[in-house]
């Protein structure tokens, strides 16, 4: 190779136009928000229908079951009772001392409410994975949540 010539391979470039690599820069940090963005979407879709649940089911834990039935948003067809023979100290569910929030999600048949499936414990604080079975009284509940009003109720059937 004569001396001043350079080699030049088949996959070397020249130098870059400065207006090429701002371009490529601005839309590489566009790409990287929307990225973002999308990522926080989804992760916080359902906050406030898990947040309705959190309140909910704090209400149940500290015993408070006129303010939990407040939360509930009651139909008529639903009364207190009922709710009392769910969510009471000698209820279908009890006792309950502690829970954790597992999923939240649409139906997969759509709907207008969000299906919030929450693990319920007898036991405070909330045993580890692996006391699981030594305490085997966790039970799975799942609540239907309404996104216009936030109500309460079992998913339907």
């Amino acid at each position: 190779m004569p001396k001043g010539e350079a080699f030049v391979g088949i996959l070397d470039t020249g130098a870059e136009e400065p207006k090429s690599k701002a371009l490529r820069y601005v839309i590489s940090g566009i790409a990287l928000v929307l990225l973002i963005a999308a990522g926080l979407w989804y992760l916080l879709r359902y906050t406030t229908e898990k947040h309705t649940v959190e309140r909910f089911m704090d209400a149940v834990v500290v015993g408070d079951s006129q303010q939990a039935y407040q939360i509930w948003h009651p139909h008529s067809n639903f009364s207190y009772q009922d709710f009392i023979g769910f969510w009471g100290p000698n209820g279908y569910y009890s006792p309950i001392k502690s829970y954790r929030i597992e999923t939240a999600e649409v139906p997969p048949k759509g709907g207008s409410g969000v299906v919030v499936v929450i693990e319920i414990s007898g036991y405070s604080p909330f045993p580890k994975p692996e006391e699981t079975i030594k305490f085997a009284q966790n039970r799975e509940v799942q609540l239907w949540v309404e996104r216009s009003d936030q109500s309460l109720s079992f998913p339907p059937p």
